[in-house]
């Protein structure tokens, strides 16, 4: 074979291995190509853990990868928040997280991540009102008058919750905070405990997302149904007032779960990951599922999320203050 042959040949395999390489590399970095992990920092069965097993079944489906749910509690949520805050930004490991992510920043003197800097936020996903009940012996029909009663009466009412610093104890403290309005505490080791004492009639007031365990009761004449904390009313109970409708404008108080990743995750990744959420959150069946514990579907943009977490962190962290909350 001539010299000039040889060369061009051994040119060609060259180039045609280096493009087989170059191929070969681009198709391991296809994501995903492994299994996801999505890291719900709270106990089984809350908002966030639905959520995350609806949305990870859909994801396995469509994209072939095992997605997982893997239920990490602890230190109110810190323990799982944290595990994503120092994975890997690959796209593989993604924080479930619940309305406590705006929270802990004030409650706790000291974090091991910092919630602005150390997460890329993806979508907020849904979110889950609370219903604001009192005891039947209560004189107040609405929360003008639980308001005007309480007002009458400083440090006089007693309100359950499921602990010190959870959601349910910062909706009835914002509602405070914005009526001006004195009220005692009764923090409880969960929600059941607390329900179970405001339907005796040791605590006089509740606030709650468990729709299943308060509409029964109410319905049985043991509760009385205040007020909803969302902004609006809600497609699911649109008989129930929301709080705003009795004279606190601006009143918002939902326990909202969002998915996140680690800072780092490159953009294309993320923006992947939202589009299939969103499009999996729209579907009809998902959203009747999620319909049945009175959740509401939200879908926002990584942008809308992004300053809708700030602007929670913000109001919590005044509600905290004023309210006293430290860590424990």
């Amino acid at each position: 074979m001539h010299f000039a042959t040889r060369i061009r040949c051994r040119c060609s395999i060259a180039l045609l291995l280096l493009a087989a390489s170059g191929a070969s590399v681009q198709a391991q970095e296809v994501y995903p190509n492994r299994p996801i992990r999505i890291v719900v920092p709270t106990a089984p069965g809350g908002p966030s853990d639905v959520g995350a097993r609806l949305i990870a079944f859909e994801l396995t489906k469509r994209w072939g990868r095992q997605v997982v749910v893997d239920i990490r509690p602890g230190a109110g949520t810190i323990i799982g928040t944290d595990l994503v805050a120092k994975a890997p930004a690959d796209g593989y490991t993604l924080l479930m997280s619940p309305s406590t992510l705006a929270i802990t920043p004030a409650t706790y003197k000291k974090l091991p991540y910092d919630v602005l800097r150390d997460f890329a936020p993806i979508t907020q996903t849904h979110y889950v009102p609370n219903l604001i009940s009192v005891h039947p012996s209560m004189p107040a029909k609405n929360i003008r008058e639980l308001i005007a009663f309480a007002k009458a009466r400083p440090n006089e009412i007693l309100y359950a919750s499921s602990g010190h610093g959870t959601n349910p104890h910062l909706v009835i403290e914002l509602l405070a905070h914005m009526a001006q309005i004195k009220l005692v505490h009764i923090p409880y080791k969960g929600t059941l405990p607390g329900l179970i004492e405001t339907i005796a009639g040791r605590t006089a007031l509740i606030a709650t997302s468990s729709m299943q365990l308060v509409l029964p009761n109410a319905r049985a004449g043991k509760l009385r149904i205040l007020a909803i904390s969302s902004a609006a009313r809600v497609s699911s109970l649109p008989d129930i007032p929301a709080v705003a409708e009795s004279g606190l404008a601006g009143y918002e108080a939902v326990q909202w779960t969002a998915m996140m990743a680690p800072a780092a995750t490159p953009t294309d990744i993320l923006t992947r990951l939202q589009k299939e959420i969103v499009a999996i959150l729209r579907m009809n069946d998902i959203r009747e599922k999620l319909a049945v514990d009175g959740a509401e579907i939200v879908a926002s943009t990584p942008e809308e999320f992004n300053t809708f977490l700030r602007a929670e962190t913000v109001k919590w962290a005044a509600v905290v203050k004023a309210a006293g909350i430290s860590q424990e």
